[in-house]
């Protein structure tokens, strides 16, 4: 158990009926919210891939509420990858999307922590979860000595230009500089898209889905190209998040060692 905001406690999945609550979680969200189709998926219900048996499933559960199983139901998950786990599943997930090698050969003294497959339940998409989901990422963090958080984040479709202001945003703003950055592997859009005078910053910042504002206002860079997902419908960017470059006002908020919602 990582951390506890009223009834919400985050925690990592430790039985196999967590596990599959949080993929049913991910089914809802990715496959009946967002339209997407498979029929392996939609047989079992529950949204899986080879990568779901050698990471660690962070899961946030609502006390006062009941699942029709009886337990708490799973509001929140995020899915955890360390290099240790990659080299047992084969890859990283984001080694799909993006050359990361050259990255990961290049700071191999840092520990890198890949997360993904983030989602939150409806009724719950606001401060408090997400508060709670990141003070569980961070505590996890600190506990396993990660030096790089890092992991695909989606814009919803496969046309970059239909979200050519915000990524332009990421672009103008946000990018890494050359010793953190990867390449694409699959079809790509270079970042930025519009020149600076071409859009409205304030507006791109308002338009950008809430993970990746979250991600931006913690000191995330990221890589200069987004790739065109067609198998899941997106436009995903590489987010990059070293430690050392966190900012210092979300540090000092959740604690240097995680404490503000620790549990005993």
């Amino acid at each position: 158990m990582l951390g506890r905001l009223g009834s919400l406690t985050v925690k990592l999945a430790d039985t196999p009926a967590e596990i599959e609550a949080a993929k049913r979680l991910r089914y809802f969200v990715f496959h009946q919210e967002r339209g997407k189709h498979c029929e392996t998926a939609a047989a079992t219900g529950t949204d899986e891939d080879a990568f779901d048996a050698y990471c660690d499933h962070l899961i946030v559960i609502d006390g006062d509420a009941a699942s029709p199983a009886g337990a708490p139901p799973v509001i929140a998950t995020y899915r955890l990858m360390d290099r240790h786990m990659a080299a047992r599943a084969g890859r990283f997930y984001s080694a799909g999307e993006y050359d990361i090698a050259p990255l990961l050969e290049r700071h191999s003294h840092l520990s890198f922590l890949e997360f993904g497959r983030s989602c939150v339940a409806p009724g719950y998409r606001d401060k408090r979860t997400v508060e709670l989901l990141w003070h569980g990422s961070w505590a996890y963090v600190r506990r396993h000595g990660h030096d790089v958080m890092f992991g695909c984040a989606s814009f919803e479709g496969t046309d970059p230009a239909a979200h050519a202001e915000a990524l332009s945003l990421l672009g103008e703003q946000a990018l890494a500089e050359s010793d953190w950055q990867v390449s694409a592997v699959g079809p790509s859009a270079s970042l930025p898209i519009l020149k600076p005078s071409d859009y409205d910053a304030r507006k791109a910042l308002r338009s950008l889905p809430p993970i990746l504002k979250g991600y931006l206002r913690l000191g995330a860079i990221f890589a200069r190209e987004a790739v065109i997902d067609h198998e899941f419908g997106t436009v995903d960017v590489l987010v990059i998040l070293p430690v050392s470059r966190l900012n210092p006002r979300y540090v000092q908020y959740y604690g240097e060692d995680a404490g503000r919602h620790k549990v005993g």
